[in-house]
């Protein structure tokens, strides 16, 4: 496991627990708005934390803490990440992943083995903006549509989520969004917020306006969807 970032105690990533953050080096994705760019292009340069750190605080807050937040980067490139979750759950904590849903083998087989408990996927915007939106020129959509169809049709309690700038995504956008989803659980809609270390130039955030047309527009897909952290 390459770890390149350890937060002991989040109340934000995993909302209705106790939690810590594992940060995980190295992504598949270029998202010009990601704002983990270290970890995106320089993982080699991050710190690197023993995966020892996050088992010791487990076994020393065991009761407090709830579960481990996995997000990156892309988790799922590491090729011990299945070892290190088992090691997690021993220890008692349920475990939440974020992905981007380009790895829908890997997804499925930690899904099957029943080591997650909650999964975050973002869905970058319209299928047509996915190479802009990724950086990533030809991306195919297949496995992230495999993704999107073993969550929804799976078990493991689940979210999409969006990351909005007025400057990539408009309100007609979300028909496309909401076409790949249509009934899902549950949807965010979250706001570009400039971190000071984004892959690519800053972008402008939404104003609650904008996000609420954008958000009422995926409604008419996914009754249930809301924004995130956007007043």
């Amino acid at each position: 496991m390459l770890i390149c970032g350890f937060q002991k105690l989040t109340l934000l990533d995993w909302p209705g627990r106790v939690a810590c953050t594992v940060f995980t080096g190295g992504c598949n994705l270029r998202c010009p708005y990601c704002h983990n760019a270290g970890l995106v292009l320089r993982p080699a340069e991050q710190p690197v934390i023993d995966p020892e750190e996050v088992f010791a605080l487990l076994d020393k807050r065991r009761g407090i803490i709830e579960g481990v937040c996995l997000t990156g980067g892309e988790p799922l490139l590491q090729p011990d990440l299945a070892d290190f979750i088992r090691a997690l759950r021993e220890r008692g904590a349920l475990v939440k992943l974020d992905t981007n849903g380009c790895l829908p083998d890997r997804l499925k087989a930690l899904m099957d083995e029943g080591l997650l408990d909650y999964v975050a996927m973002d869905i970058k915007g319209a299928p047509e903006k996915y190479p802009a939106l990724t950086g990533v020129p030809g991306l195919d959509l297949a496995p992230i549509e495999r993704s999107i169809s073993l969550l929804m049709e799976g078990s493991v309690q689940y979210e999409f989520r969006t990351t909005v700038s007025p400057d990539t995504h408009t309100p007609e956008d979300f028909h496309a969004i909401g076409r790949l989803v249509r009934g899902a659980r549950a949807f965010f809609i979250q706001g570009y917020k400039d971190s000071g270390d984004t892959v690519g130039a800053p972008m402008s955030s939404p104003t609650a306006e904008q996000a609420r047309g954008m958000l009422d527009v995926l409604r008419l897909y996914v009754p249930s969807a809301e924004l995130r952290g956007i007043e």
